[in-house]
């Protein structure tokens, strides 16, 4: 069974961090991209970067450049397992929002900014991060 599951979210004051987690099971995400997003109440979802797994090539939202960075740990990924990391630093009040990861089907895509065009077709729960 595929499955995303994020984790990691809370409450912090701005100008602190947190890092979120996002743990991939049920397939293998080698060759996959996978994408944050947020989404704030009464608003459209944004994306906040797009990472093609196999080689770390990663895009991020003009929004998050410099401050945000993801990361992966790939220790598990022969058992159909990989866990990729958000690291939210210097965050402010309008990074409130609800965190999403999410992963396309196998792709040869290669880059992220060819995985911000890719089709996500499987998707975590969220978790919630408030910054105030």
């Amino acid at each position: 069974q595929v499955q995303l599951v994020e984790s990691g979210g809370g409450s912090v004051q701005a100008g602190r961090s947190l890092k979120l987690a996002c743990v991939g099971s049920g397939f293998r995400v080698k060759n996959n991209c996978v994408g944050w997003f947020r989404q704030a109440p009464g608003e459209e979802r944004e994306k906040v970067a797009d990472t093609y797994v196999n080689n770390g090539d990663t895009l991020y939202a003009d929004s998050v450049k410099g401050r945000f960075t993801l990361s992966q740990d790939n220790a598990n990924q022969d058992n159909a397992k990989t866990t990729l990391y958000l690291q939210m630093n210097s965050l402010r009040p309008g990074d409130t929002a609800m965190y999403f990861c999410a992963s396309s089907e196998p792709t040869y895509c290669g880059s992220g900014a060819c995985c911000a065009r890719n089709t996500y077709t499987y998707w975590g729960q969220g978790t919630q991060v408030t910054v105030s």
